[in-house]
């Protein structure tokens, strides 16, 4: 699921709340340093006191959270790195399966462009459009993209490509076809 670009996921929305509270900190200890120069001037009267001892606690208990958020946010944006990694080593391993699927069936290079498009989900007929094509062209070469796979459908060629990314082969349907151990 992705995030809108403004959403709270965003790490600059993190940042912002992260500076905020650096802000607050600062006026709070800031008020505690005034107030404790204040108490030493013996200005302060019975109640300032244990004021000053609050805003203290308070200062140094947003310091600590802001320690905290920071960490876990770099935490979050070096995992996010890692992820994004692992996701384009996914989608290179994805793209070498078809590709050596699609050289071990030796397709043309027009039924390479169309089995492509076919693994993308386009119909025949957007398939067409995109070669620039005939429609029956089109189904020519998914018959001989079918027969050459040792499929029969395009349901068939996609789970034939599923099992082989996922590390299962079908048995041989054909005799055409690449030999697949079961």
């Amino acid at each position: 699921m992705r995030h809108a670009p403004n959403g709270p996921a965003q790490p600059w929305v993190l940042i912002a709340v992260i500076a905020v509270q650096a802000i607050c900190a600062a006026v709070f200890l800031g008020d505690v340093i005034a107030d404790l120069s204040g108490l030493e001037a013996g200005e302060a009267e019975a109640g300032e006191r244990s004021h000053t001892y609050i805003e203290g606690l308070a200062a140094l208990a947003l310091t600590a959270a802001i320690i905290i958020e920071t960490r876990i946010l770099m935490w979050l944006l070096r995992r996010k790195a890692h992820l994004e990694e692992s996701l384009s080593a996914a989608q290179a391993a994805v793209q070498d399966v078809i590709n050596t699927e699609f050289a071990a069936w030796g397709l043309t290079p027009a039924e390479l462009d169309v089995a492509t498009f076919l693994v993308k989900g386009l119909s025949t007929a957007e398939i067409a459009t995109m070669r620039g094509s005939a429609e029956g062209t089109v189904k020519a070469q998914l018959n001989a993209i079918y027969r050459k796979s040792g499929t029969a459908s395009r349901a068939e060629l996609m789970s034939l490509l599923i099992d082989t990314m996922m590390g299962q082969r079908q048995p041989d349907r054909s005799e055409g076809s690449a030999a697949r151990p079961a």
